[in-house]
């Protein structure tokens, strides 16, 4: 399905493929020879979705973005099943894998690897050729890679990332999910108006 969102449509380069249950939302260039497959859903809300040439989006995948954070994928990139992939830069013949998440304002460089339900958090940039191991949470810049057990020492590089004003513009003392919830409606109350391109 192919939307338009606050007046944006999107442009899929002819020699791109997009599955008929896919969701193709708002400001997104997809590049030629792409696959958008089964279930994957484009998301772009105020900020851009920008993907390559020869990109491969797997089923059910999740990519979205914002006016804060536009998404940008190089070329060559595979983005795996049930992946959510949000506000970020990922170079060319970048390699996430099923499950893993990336967040907003990370930057995966050229030949990077997020492994099986890894995650790259906010801010996080993974250098050339570094991989996320499974499960394994990379965070900061240059990202310290941590097992899923580490909490205490995620936490200590995670908070100064500070989550909530990256993300929903509510600095850490501030926030609560009132706040979250109620900004969050009202952007995406920005959907009622979207129309089938």
């Amino acid at each position: 399905m192919i939307i338009s969102h606050q007046g944006k449509t999107p442009h899929i380069d002819p020699g791109a493929y997009v599955a008929p249950n896919a969701v193709v939302c708002g400001d997104v260039t997809i590049g030629a020879g792409c696959r958008i497959l089964f279930g994957a859903q484009l998301i772009a809300e105020s900020g851009s979705i920008t993907i390559g040439k020869e990109c491969i989006v797997m089923e059910n995948a999740v990519l979205r973005s914002s006016a804060q954070h536009p998404l940008s994928i190089g070329n060559n990139c595979l983005i795996g099943p049930q992946t959510h992939v949000v506000g970020c830069t990922i170079e060319d013949e970048v390699f996430v894998a099923t499950g893993a998440a990336v967040f907003h304002a990370a930057h995966l460089e050229k030949g990077s690897e997020v492994r099986i339900n890894g995650v790259v958090h906010i801010k996080t940039r993974l250098p050339v050729g570094a991989f996320v191991p499974i499960g394994w949470v990379a965070v900061g810049a240059p990202a310290q890679m941590f097992a899923p057990h580490e909490h205490d020492k995620i936490w200590e590089v995670q908070k100064t990332l500070n989550f909530p004003l990256t993300v929903y513009g509510f600095d850490r003392d501030e926030a609560d999910m009132v706040k979250i919830t109620q900004r969050l409606s009202q952007s995406l109350a920005s959907h009622k108006d979207d129309s089938a391109a």
